[in-house]
């Protein structure tokens, strides 16, 4: 009798098949096409394609840490909800939950915009001619002496931002009908990648594609450095192997199939950008690619292969796929990342102002708007700094903060169920936070900097609510361990 009275719950609608594709979904984008050339720029010729290996690598042992903790805590929420429960929810849990949303309001945005930088590239090689009236018609205003971080300003890069307005405008109301546009975004990424290797692959001169005779080194730099760098840029097309985390309460079988999607996801896609970098290079010679500004700002590789093997026609239609592509998953992103501060703040972990909604639309109007103009801000700065700078500020508090906060979970709720255990612990979580050391050192000490500084903010900010809010740290917590735990031993 007491059942119909129960609260709707989630439906668990997603099984290994369809949480293997919502991972993909995610991953396969644009990234992959405007990453190849700044990878050239660090590592030479074919030793580009270790960056995607290390980074494969990299991502495959940070899939257990997440297989671990997704099957665990099978919620809503994935880092928020992980971060949160494995540091005490009503204790140093509430810190790390705070850091988490703190700097993806960096992160998000730097991402968002970093599909919107690609964008102008694509639309500047929709023809020759263009590049070259783009190119002649762009300004850079240097940022910091001395280095290549500035900021962009250019044709192309005036219709990316005004498409990001138009993204803006459509997001500003109901989203029901917009949902139904996102499968038609992702068939124009998928369908140019299908394209390249269909007709790259067979095409593939190993010669022209593993060509290293070379004495010269890209920037002066050492290996270690340019294969950090590169695998900086290989994870940022990597990003989404786990996104199924943040929907487990509506997978099937979460213990099974979460872990499970993202070891299919990552070997698919780590195959997947190791064969359409080989096909790109194997018919259009990496010596002839254009690996610094501003050249690379108006060159799009797959718009140069194919124009190489089918002519000017193939070149604006790859264009235009890559083009709507990046429109869609700027579109995507947005939509889904405007959520994130707002369901921190509905949880009272994040500033209350940000849990409005919008009285008729029914969206979380203060939430979207914040989120869009940061990223139409970011929009005109240099991708690779943008890449590097999204990267490396969520490696503190998002990947290095997850498996330390796996070792706690282990420690502090033994008897709670693990569908899942990382095999060989602990030598893969040390080997994953290793790895992310090293891509975090290997950014360079303005991004070290940077990250160290936008989490050090982030406390002192913490500590400033928190004492406002009269909450944690400034008041005893709950005295309840079912709080700390809510799954409990199961």
């Amino acid at each position: 009798m007491a059942t119909g009275n129960a609260p709707p719950s989630l439906q668990r609608h997603f099984g290994l098949m369809q949480a293997t594709a919502l991972n993909i979904t995610m991953v396969v984008g644009a990234g992959v096409f405007v990453t190849i050339p700044l990878m050239l720029a660090h590592l030479p010729g074919p030793l580009a394609m270790l960056g995607w290996a290390f980074a494969g690598i990299l991502i495959f042992l940070d899939g257990m840490v997440w297989s671990e903790l997704g099957a665990a805590l099978p919620g809503s929420g994935g880092s928020y909800l992980y971060l949160l429960e494995s540091y005490g929810r009503n204790s140093w849990g509430r810190l790390m939950a705070f850091l988490f949303v703190w700097q993806f309001l960096l992160s998000g945005p730097l991402e968002m915009a970093s599909g919107l930088i690609a964008l102008s590239q694509f639309a500047a090689a929709i023809h020759p001619d263009f590049a070259q009236w783009n190119e002649a018609h762009t300004w850079k205003m240097p940022i910091m002496a001395g280095s290549d971080f500035s900021c962009t300003f250019s044709p192309s890069r005036g219709l990316a931002f005004v498409l990001g307005l138009l993204l803006v405008i459509l997001l500003y109301r109901r989203v029901e009908w917009l949902g139904k546009l996102t499968m038609t975004f992702w068939l124009g990424v998928v369908g140019a990648i299908g394209w390249i290797l269909i007709e790259g692959l067979p095409r593939v001169d190993f010669n022209r594609a593993f060509d290293l005779k070379t004495t010269e080194w890209p920037g002066g730099m050492t290996f270690a450095q340019g294969l950090g760098q590169a695998m900086i840029l290989a994870i940022y097309s990597y990003l989404g192997y786990y996104n199924i985390c943040h929907v487990g309460d509506e997978v099937r079988d979460p213990g099974k199939n979460i872990p499970r999607s993202i070891l299919l996801c990552t070997l698919a896609i780590i195959t997947l950008f190791l064969l359409v970098h080989l096909a790109l290079t194997g018919v259009v010679s990496w010596r002839e690619i254009p690996v610094k500004s501003p050249e690379v700002d108006s060159y799009s590789l797959s718009a140069e292969f194919m124009r190489r093997l089918n002519g000017e026609w193939a070149a604006v239609v790859m264009t235009l796929f890559l083009v709507w592509s990046c429109f869609g998953a700027a579109f995507a992103g947005l939509l889904g990342y405007s959520r994130i501060p707002y369901g921190a703040a509905k949880q009272g972990h994040f500033f209350q102002s940000l849990a409005a909604v919008h009285p008729q639309l029914k969206i979380p109007h203060r939430s979207l708007l914040l989120v869009c103009m940061m990223t139409l801000f970011w929009s005109f700065f240099d991708l690779t700094w943008v890449i590097t700078a999204l990267i490396t500020t969520r490696i503190l508090e998002q990947f290095l903060g997850q498996i330390v906060g796996l070792f706690l979970l282990r420690a502090r709720q033994p008897l709670l169920q693990r569908p899942y255990r990382i095999p060989l612990y602990p030598w893969p979580c040390l080997l994953a936070a290793a790895g992310w050391l090293f891509v975090y050192l290997s950014a360079g000490w303005f991004f070290i900097l940077l990250g160290l500084g936008t989490m050090t903010a982030g406390c002192l900010v913490f500590l400033a609510w928190s004492a406002w809010c009269k909450e944690w740290p400034f008041a005893s917590p709950p005295n309840s361990h079912v709080q700390e735990m809510p799954w409990g031993p199961h």
